[in-house]
């Protein structure tokens, strides 16, 4: 998957001067956008309606082209398909990101949530221990599930 990655990243992101990203932030976008196809797949169903929100929360995160965000979120829901925990997304995101990118990560992650207007259960469990794992208090947790349900209402 690693090597698919990398050609991912090689093919479509090269920066200006010719240069390649670091694979790390590479990493960080699969691992976003595989925490992000947890959440919707956690009530074993994706639906256009939760696709749409997550390519659209991808490009709004990542700004790459249609395209290459469609292939970004094949790629991340392969990536996990094949993963036996979130660890090693969420090792990934402890390391390279802040706390205000790992709260932007759980709001992202109640956007995909309440996409379909319904709030699985299972949804709230990964994005629960989604926030534990990158140290977001309980606090943190409500204040972005607050934030995208108030966004909803508008």
């Amino acid at each position: 998957m690693l090597s698919k990655l990398a050609s991912f990243f090689e093919s479509h992101l090269q920066t200006a001067g010719g240069s390649s990203p670091s694979l790390s932030f590479a990493q960080k976008q699969l691992a976003v956008a595989a925490l992000l196809i947890e959440v919707a797949t956690a009530d074993h169903v994706m639906d256009s309606v939760e696709l749409d929100a997550l390519i659209r929360l991808l490009e709004r995160k990542f700004s790459l082209p249609h395209e290459q965000l469609v292939e970004l979120a094949e790629l991340a829901k392969a990536e996990a398909a094949e993963a036996t925990s979130f660890y090693q997304f969420t090792q990934l995101i402890n390391n390279e990101c802040s706390n205000a990118e790992k709260f932007e990560l759980i709001k992202g992650m109640w956007e995909i949530a309440y996409a379909d207007n319904q709030l699985d259960k299972y949804e709230e469990y990964v994005i629960r221990k989604v926030a534990d794992l990158i140290h977001i208090s309980h606090s943190e947790f409500i204040r972005a599930k607050s934030i995208v349900r108030a966004d909803i209402g508008k």
